[in-house]
């Protein structure tokens, strides 16, 4: 059997998981009740007492939390632990609204950091491999995350962050790297500049981890082909703890949840109903190791389902699907749910590249919908097509996929900017007009 990070905990059976994730529940939850105010009001208002939680069956007494909850509590609302415990802060990307802030003890860094270093071994890291980390570093979660797991596996670790792709791709073939950490966007932009430079056959690259953002099956099988890859995907939230809730493995059909530390959970987004096993709905985290920012019951806002079936790799934990989107993600646009996911696969299969965008507008009381994506750097050479004929069938697979007309404007290579981090897919400007 393959060798993993930590077999005792990634292969117990489920059973005697639930019974690890019962006994640290219990105790989180008498911990949030006596140390954190917003949590002893939250629970007395819904009649809940500590006592009353005596197992994950017990699970769906407590209230949820939002985001909207972590806001109104910044900066201090939510702390579990003293500030003097605390010896680091990370933040999310948001642009809108206060920010959030999520604090750590070295006991939290530790488990999270365990998390990567298990993601790293499954995509096939050791102590002989190079670990390109270009995921951002600073306030964002990613570099550091998988920064402080590759340390934990032993790799050589290339603490890049995001940008400046010349230098990426200079120390990418000079020191041999192996491991690619960043977000799928800008594994994209990567594939394509390696292709432009001819740079294929000098890199030692096997296998990418990649997340902060959503991406499609197809999107994965293009950067696997340009970058000669498997591309894994990993999965986290700042407010959970950063990149490593879950991962893909081998068999890359769902990422295990690492459930020694997170029980997760799939309700109806409307009604707030746990939903069964298989169902897709909401995803919803309860941390039982994490001190310094416990959430319990947080709301993520992603789309997903569960599934228990048997994993080719060994690893027994609950395996969750590649989220469909966020429920606010989605765009209502002519009366009609919009996914980005759903445009990026149809330009795929047309053979088009990941670097789209989708801008939404508003005329009279009409929304409007146009597509932008360019041609690759093969259709401009070759020009076989006209660009009218490639709009037109664009234009066809989109009403197919989606039900919609949507307007479609092909543009010449390098004309859409490019991502060094989270790509911005989607430019709203209704939002103008209210």
């Amino acid at each position: 059997m393959k060798k993993y990070y930590q077999p005792e905990i990634e292969t117990m059976p489920v059973d005697k998981m639930k019974e690890l994730q019962s006994e640290r529940l219990v105790k989180q939850a008498q911990f949030v009740y006596d140390n954190v105010k917003f949590y002893h009001d939250k629970m007395d208002e819904a009649g809940v007492k500590p006592q009353d939680i005596t197992g994950i069956e017990d699970l769906h007494k407590l209230p949820f939390i939002t985001k909207d909850d972590l806001r109104d509590q910044y900066p201090y609302g939510l702390l579990g632990a003293p500030l003097s415990e605390c010896v680091r802060i990370q933040s999310t990307s948001g642009t809108t609204g206060r920010r959030v802030v999520a604090f750590y003890t070295q006991a939290d860094i530790d488990v999270w950091e365990e998390c990567c270093a298990r993601a790293l071994v499954a995509a096939g890291a050791t102590k002989e491999d190079v670990c390109h980390v270009c995921y951002g570093y600073g306030l964002f979660t990613g570099g550091p995350g998988l920064n402080g797991g590759s340390h934990k596996v032993g790799c050589l670790t290339l603490p890049m962050s995001s940008g400046n792709t010349e230098r990426q791709l200079q120390f990418m073939a000079d020191l041999g790297s192996t491991i690619l950490c960043c977000t799928p966007s800008y594994a994209a932009n990567l594939g394509e500049a390696v292709h432009e430079r001819g740079l294929k056959d000098q890199l030692k690259l096997k296998a990418g981890i990649f997340g902060a953002e959503p991406w499609t099956e197809e999107m994965r099988h293009n950067i696997e082909e340009s970058l000669g890859i498997k591309a894994y995907d990993i999965y986290g939230l700042t407010e959970i703890s950063g990149p490593g809730v879950s991962f893909e493995c081998e068999e890359q059909a769902g990422m295990h949840i690492q459930e020694d530390h997170f029980i997760a959970e799939i309700i109806n987004p409307k009604t707030g109903e746990v939903l069964p096993e298989g169902e897709v709905g909401e995803l919803v985290f309860t941390c039982i190791t994490k001190k310094a920012f416990p959430l319990l019951r947080y709301r993520t806002r992603d789309l997903c389902r569960l599934s228990r079936k048997k994993c080719s790799c060994g690893r027994t934990h609950v395996r969750m699907m590649k989220p469909k989107g966020r429920s606010d993600d989605m765009m209502v646009v002519k009366g009609v749910n919009v996914w980005p996911s759903q445009i990026e696969t149809v330009l795929l299969n047309q053979g088009y590249q990941a670097n789209y965008q989708i801008v939404v507008d508003r005329v009279g009381n009409n929304d409007t919908i146009e597509v932008q994506v360019e041609l690759t750097p093969e259709m401009a050479q070759k020009q076989e097509i006209p660009i009218e004929t490639r709009e037109k069938k664009i234009v066809s697979g989109l009403k197919s996929m989606l039900g919609i007309k949507v307007d479609v404007k092909v543009m010449e290579p390098k004309t859409i900017a490019r991502s060094e981090g989270k790509a911005v897919r989607v430019i709203d400007k209704r939002h103008l007009y209210q």
